[in-house]
């Protein structure tokens, strides 16, 4: 488990986390930035483990970055899981619908071209 970008915690499988890791100790850090980079992203990361009743125990530290008091929101992509307090996820989610179509087409918008099609 570990911070995440927008203050939500993220987490990993294990071989998630260690291909991650793999692609991280390829950094230069003679690299200022990169040092910074390498030294925020693992700012907090906490190995974690089910409980006899599956639960995980997640760090006061983590809690406290992510706000988590009561309700979470658990959101489930690609290769891991997002953790939110729902107060923070509905604020994030609340962006205005235009500014998620420019987003949309920011991100989305050439991948047809890239794929060849």
């Amino acid at each position: 488990m570990n911070r995440g970008f927008e203050g939500c915690l993220v987490l990993y499988p294990q071989n998630e986390w260690e291909k991650i890791a793999s692609r991280l100790k390829k950094l230069n850090l003679f690299v200022s930035k990169n040092r910074a980079f390498y030294r925020q992203f693992h700012n907090g990361a906490t190995a974690v483990s089910l409980d006899g009743n599956g639960r995980a125990l997640i760090p006061k530290t983590l809690l406290a970055y992510a706000g988590l008091t009561k309700e979470a929101v658990l959101f489930a992509y690609a290769d891991r899981i997002e953790i939110w307090s729902k107060d923070r996820y509905e604020e994030v989610m609340s962006q205005d619908s235009e500014d998620f179509a420019d987003l949309a087409e920011e991100v989305m918008g050439g991948l047809e071209e890239e794929d060849g099609k």
